[in-house]
């Protein structure tokens, strides 16, 4: 059963930096697009990031400058370095793996950006 589990979420202060980390599991093939989602309060789910197995990376303009993903296909995990943080960037944070036509979410994890 494949496992999807996100950490490194909390309260971080404005301007401030935090790393997530996401590890998927339960499978042996290795993950092909790894991607961060986030969901602020009274808003839709947005993407925030993506990367394809050879690292190419997509991101969302509103972080870009000031994320970066990446990943270690041999762990199959994928990281968010948050850096620059706004108020804005307030949300519980999913991270997304897929294999073939197959999509997994985590949980989620919750980042607050006080002042």
């Amino acid at each position: 059963q494949v496992q999807v589990v996100e950490s490194g979420g909390g309260l971080v202060q404005f301007g401030g930096s935090l790393r997530l980390s996401c590890a998927a599991s339960g499978t042996i093939f290795r993950f092909d697009v790894m991607a961060w989602y986030r969901q602020g309060p009274g808003k839709q789910r947005e993407l925030v990031a993506s990367i394809g197995r050879g690292s190419r990376a997509n991101y969302a303009d509103s972080v870009k400058g000031r994320f970066t993903i990446s990943r270690d296909n041999a762990k199959n995990t994928v990281y968010l370095q948050m850096n620059s943080l706004e108020f804005e960037d307030t949300a519980v944070y999913y991270c997304w793996a897929q294999i073939a036509s197959n999509g997994y979410w985590g949980q989620g994890t919750q980042v607050t950006v006080s002042s």
